[in-house]
């Protein structure tokens, strides 16, 4: 199987050589991380895409300055919703309503149920909820730049905050999540480019109840 196959070819580069990604390459991986599945269909977050020389520098220094976030082609921040609001979920909803033409009475007594909900819980739950979208969203622009033929690189490495100063997040209503340089490997100076991808064996990674 092809996906497989371009799953088994990526792994997470540790060196990459400044050679620019197409832009059909980075809207298909961006597309692919519109299509990802998240909580009732609320996208509570957004990607930063960061090709400025000196926004990099500033990110590599708050990210145990490795060198992808610098060397990289796009370094794209999946960032979080802080919070859910009256405001971010009618949005959506509403999105839904005029995109597909008329409105459906179980929607409607949908977004009351989330509006009842949502608000009111502390930021932190929200957030925790929304990164987990974000994540959905992240794994699945991973799985594409592979497809792609892209190389990437997932990091938790960095510190959230700082990274939300350098990019004003917090003006915005979002936090950072998570941080995937794209590009191209350079195989010379990464210690991990031929060494065998390893996974927990399938029968401790899966339980079956027939």
């Amino acid at each position: 199987m092809e996906l497989l196959e371009k799953l088994n070819w990526r792994y997470a580069t540790k060196a990459m050589n400044g050679e620019k990604v197409p832009q059909e390459k980075i809207d298909n991986i961006l597309e692919a991380a519109n299509l990802a599945p998240t909580s009732s269909g609320l996208q509570p977050f957004e990607i930063m895409i960061v090709t400025n020389a000196e926004l990099k520098e500033k990110i590599k220094a708050v990210a145990w300055n490795q060198s992808v976030v610098t060397d990289c082609s796009h370094l794209l921040v999946f960032t979080a919703w802080d919070t859910y609001t009256e405001e971010r979920i009618n949005r959506m909803f509403d999105l839904v309503n005029e995109e597909r033409g008329f409105k459906n009475e179980g929607w409607e007594n949908y977004r009351q149920q989330l509006l009842n909900s949502y608000p009111k819980r502390d930021a932190e739950t929200n957030f925790q909820h929304a990164s987990k979208q974000a994540y959905i969203a992240f794994s699945q622009a991973l799985t594409a730049a592979a497809f792609e033929g892209v190389d990437a690189t997932p990091m938790e490495g960095f510190d959230p905050d700082a990274v939300d100063e350098i990019l004003g997040l917090k003006e915005k209503g979002l936090r950072s999540c998570v941080l995937l340089p794209l590009g191209y490997r350079k195989p010379e100076e990464d210690w991990l480019v031929n060494l065998k991808k390893v996974r927990k064996p399938k029968e401790e990674l899966i339980t079956l109840f027939e």
